[in-house]
């Protein structure tokens, strides 16, 4: 199968969530409407997912918590506006496939190893069309600078990221 050097993160079809336990009785949970980035493809079919997410495009349930989250307690959203994610070079294949992605995030200035959970996806077509990519994973809120309101907010955050493909234009 023929495929495009390199392809685009569809900013459109594509987000970002998180969860985080609160007093053990619920999730506070939000959603990044802008992430954009590409897939680059390397000569020897490995591809690279550099992914950023717009701070200040989390939507939430409350405004409220909303705001509290954009603060200086957690995203900093001000200082920190960009959320980066940077995998190492997997098989372009385990996009499909499923399997483990690697890489650096970058959350308020801080950069540490994550590993999330890619899921199955049928991208066969990857080569004229679009294709979905899930991943999942958890990090901890404290290793990134996050260490405020500890006895009511779990440190484990659950992450994901639904990103759609699309062969970057040439």
């Amino acid at each position: 199968m023929a495929w495009p050097a390199d392809f685009a993160i569809d900013t459109g079809r594509s987000h970002a969530e998180f969860a985080v336990r609160l007093l053990w009785l619920h999730n506070v949970k939000g959603r990044f409407t802008q992430i954009d980035g590409t897939v680059k493809l390397d000569p020897q079919g490995l591809a690279t997912v550099d992914a950023r997410i717009a701070t200040d495009s989390v939507t939430m349930h409350s405004e409220r918590f909303r705001q509290w989250m954009m603060g200086p307690e957690f995203f900093d959203a001000g200082r920190y506006p960009t959320i980066h994610f940077l995998s190492e070079p997997v098989p372009l294949t385990r996009l499909t496939t499923g399997g483990t992605l690697a890489g650096q995030l970058s959350l308020r200035g801080v950069s540490r190893p994550v590993r999330f959970e890619l899921l199955p996806e049928d991208c066969r077509s990857l080569a004229t069309a679009t294709c979905k990519i899930e991943a999942r994973g958890f990090i901890s809120r404290s290793a990134f600078g996050m260490t405020s309101h500890q006895a009511a907010l779990s440190d484990h955050v659950r992450l994901a990221m639904m990103i759609v493909l699309a062969p970057a234009p040439k």
